[in-house]
């Protein structure tokens, strides 16, 4: 009988890590994972060097649009230096979970201690607008898939990883204060994560209210589960892209996500500006 698969691949991740650490040697502890659309912020950086993820060994193609797939370091506007992954692999381009998350293992391997993850996400919670944010604080996993399936590595990271606080309460509480200091309509709320691509049915999102969800997209959660798994503070921050279906009336659009990203994209460099100075 053919022995369980681990749930990552140790010689590879080792391998890419030496890879990556010869390419941006001085890797800081900060690194934020853009969404759809958000992608503008590691283009703003200065001071920065690049390295394509295709050339990253057992590092998955992103194929969506809007996801350019590089790691750049460089600095913000303060000189806060920080590690921007532009481009995530998402469940639904054909990966199993234990590969969309290679790059969290990847990030950790590196140094990495604080994680934003930013997505777009659809308004579940009929009191959002297109052009809110939302901080995460909690998350459904409707996906019904986790990526620490598997035999586990033990030096990697525990069995079974408690998720009492998947989302730092203190960067929480540090991002709402911060948006709201910059005027930004910003809220707190349960990110509900789907498997895609196809956007939810009227019905699916009457339940996702039901159970507890504000904001609703296709991201998000596996690369949380993994960066709790290996230790690291965990902020997530929802650009509200659309109204989710049945919620308006409205027809979905890829197009649409990325029209409203670009059109926040000086509120969203600014709160990650001062969430930066203080994290």
């Amino acid at each position: 009988m053919q022995a369980p698969q681990a749930n990552i691949d140790i010689n590879l991740l080792k391998t890419a890590t030496a890879h990556v650490q010869e390419a941006l040697p001085d890797i800081p502890e900060t690194a934020i994972i853009l969404g759809s659309g958000l992608g503008y912020l590691a283009d703003s950086l200065s001071n920065s060097s690049a390295i394509d993820t295709g050339s990253i060994p057992g590092y998955p193609a992103s194929t969506v649009e809007g996801h350019k797939g590089r790691w750049v370091v460089g600095e913000n506007r303060d000189g806060v230096r920080l590690l921007a992954v532009q481009g995530r692999i998402h469940g639904y381009e054909g990966h199993p979970h234990r590969v969309v998350t290679f790059p969290i293992h990847l990030l950790a391997r590196c140094g990495v201690k604080n994680l934003l993850i930013t997505n777009a996400a659809g308004a579940v919670n009929r009191f959002y607008s297109p052009g809110d944010f939302m901080v995460i604080e909690d998350h459904i996993n409707l996906t019904f898939k986790n990526p620490l399936i598997g035999l586990n590595i033990a030096e990697e990271g525990p069995r079974f990883p408690d998720m009492a606080e998947p989302y730092s309460h203190e960067l929480i509480e540090l991002a709402l204060s911060e948006g709201v200091a910059l005027g930004l309509p910003i809220h707190r709320g349960v990110y509900c994560a789907v498997s895609g691509p196809s956007y939810e049915t009227g019905a699916e999102i009457r339940m996702a209210a039901r159970i507890g969800a504000d904001a609703i997209g296709m991201s998000t959660v596996p690369e949380v589960i993994v960066a709790v798994y290996r230790k690291m503070r965990v902020l997530g921050i929802s650009c509200i892209s659309n109204m989710a279906t049945g919620v308006s009336g409205d027809k979905l659009s890829h197009g649409e996500v990325t029209e409203v990203a670009n059109r926040v994209q000086d509120q969203f460099i600014a709160l990650i500006d001062q969430i930066l100075k203080k994290i």
